[in-house]
């Protein structure tokens, strides 16, 4: 089958919507140049795609067209970077490929055949190929993304968006709407996420990577058990944890929840409620507003606190040493080396700080 019939082959399930296909005239190893291209004309409001050995990317725009790009390489664990056509056309035969508009869903999916039975697994593997896919599509898009092997990037988009990746990392910028990724491989990067009013948050996970939240807004979960959690400019809720790395913030207005088992806590101007705890390293805050409480536990570190006192507050601090500020006024209790419990302005706030093998010190 030569390529032509093969193009024709897999995308007739679509030629109803099919506006326009064009191919590319550069060299296949080009990795900027699409094999594929596909126009679809208004209408869309959704894209669903899902892909073994490649990325997937979806931008939106202002515009009511919608464009599909295909890109067709070897995958790079197989000793080649690029292919001639011949080679690439015959690989292809194994693989199952749509490309089609559903009502006002674009849908693009692509599934490794089993042609035979006696088919060693080194053969299946040396004629891998990574199959990826970019939609260009309206803002207001709702995603439902699967991919085995590679990225996916997300920008410029209004809706729920979800999406799975088992081996890359996850990119957002500019999303509003209620979001859940997860990858078991790979980092994520968020900027200018913003939940609604009426969505489900943003959720996003990772098993094998780090986390970098910036400027965004809404109820955020961030969980991941093998790197660092990087947030800064977040409004919210944030409920950040890691297994394996430390947590850093700065400008964050709402309540926190951070932890990790493997490494320190460090946040600057807090404003609101605070829960964070370490078990292999130190804990640094500062707050400008108290929220209903504040809660910070090392087990093998120390903590060190800046936060106002012109509140009411239940102070329960203990450490190797506890250091208070000097000219601490207004204070009822007991004040002890290793030990301070008692009720500042009256009381209210509830204060616990808990340093198993290290020193607390508020203001100090």
């Amino acid at each position: 089958m030569n390529r032509h019939q093969f193009l024709l082959a897999f995308s007739c399930a679509s030629v109803l919507t099919l506006s326009a296909f064009t191919l590319p005239n550069k060299t296949l190893d080009d990795r900027d140049t699409p094999y594929l291209t596909k126009k679809f004309s208004g209408g869309i409001s959704a894209v669903r795609a899902e892909t073994s050995g490649g990325s997937l990317t979806v931008e939106g725009g202002s515009g009511k067209e919608a464009r599909v790009e295909m890109y067709v390489h070897p995958n790079n664990w197989n000793g080649r970077n690029n292919l001639d056509k011949d080679e690439l056309e015959d690989r292809l035969k194994d693989y199952d490929i749509s490309i089609a508009k559903e009502g006002s869903t674009l849908v693009a999916t692509v599934k490794r055949r089993n042609n035979n039975s006696n088919d060693r697994a080194t053969d299946r593997w040396q004629r891998s190929l990574s199959i990826s896919f970019k939609f260009f599509t309206p803002r207001n898009v709702t995603t439902d993304l699967r991919t085995s092997g590679g990225s996916i990037h997300l920008s410029a988009l209004t809706g729920n968006q979800r999406f799975r990746t088992s081996g890359g990392s996850l990119h957002l910028n500019d999303i509003e709407g209620s979001v859940n990724g997860q990858t078991s491989g790979g980092s994520i990067h968020a900027d200018r996420i913003r939940q609604t009013e009426s969505d489900g948050g943003i959720d996003l996970q990772t098993s094998g990577g780090s986390i970098e939240a910036t400027a965004s807004s809404g109820k955020l979960r961030l969980h991941t058990s093998g790197g660092s959690i990087k947030l800064a400019d977040l409004k919210g809720d944030v409920d950040a944890q890691t297994s394996g790395g430390s947590v850093q913030g700065n400008n964050i207005d709402g309540d926190i929840k951070a932890s990790t088992s493997g490494g320190s806590v460090r946040l600057a101007n807090v404003a609101g409620s605070l829960d964070a705890s370490t078990s292999a390293g130190s804990v640094e805050v500062s707050l400008t507003k108290l929220g209903e409480y504040v809660r910070l536990n090392t087990s093998a570190g120390s903590i060190r606190v800046n936060m106002p006192l012109n509140k009411g507050m239940d102070l329960n601090l203990s450490g190797n040493r506890v250091n208070l500020p000097d000219n601490l006024s207004r204070f009822e209790g007991n004040v002890e080396k290793d030990r301070v419990r008692g009720k500042l302005n009256g009381g209210g706030i509830a204060v616990n700080m808990t340093a198993n093998s290290g020193s607390v010190s508020i203001n100090r």
